[in-house]
């Protein structure tokens, strides 16, 4: 998409901190974080959202979340279970989708926010 600040991005035409790329994923920090920790997941392939998602992309969907909380733990979001049954850290992994579901940036994106209780 030539107008897509994302795909922009991926092209490394638009410079971003980018915290993990392969095929086809990228990660990068939000450049408006809304808390300690923000950083965004988009496939490369350019999807609108996450509504023009097809079949054949569950296995790009899955390795976004299967992303995420690696991504964070190395961000300093671990989820950790403890030994005496308690828990501690965590994130929040948000994709907004259409106008009336928050989205500003049509590229499927999710969001993953921590680094304080949100």
């Amino acid at each position: 998409m030539d107008n897509c600040i994302f795909c922009k991005i991926v092209a490394k035409q638009i410079p971003a901190t980018v915290l993990y790329e392969d095929d086809e994923l990228l990660a990068f920090n939000d450049i408006n974080p809304a808390a300690p920790v923000h950083f965004l997941i988009i496939p490369k392939k350019h999807l609108s959202s996450l509504a023009d998602a097809k079949a054949e992309d569950a296995v790009l969907l899955g390795k976004m979340l299967e992303l995420a909380p690696k991504l964070a733990a190395q961000q300093g979001c671990a989820y950790v279970e403890h030994a005496d049954g308690s828990k501690s850290g965590g994130f929040k992994t948000v994709v907004n989708t259409g106008p009336n579901g928050g989205q500003v940036v049509y590229h499927l994106h999710m969001h993953v926010i921590g680094g304080a209780k949100l």
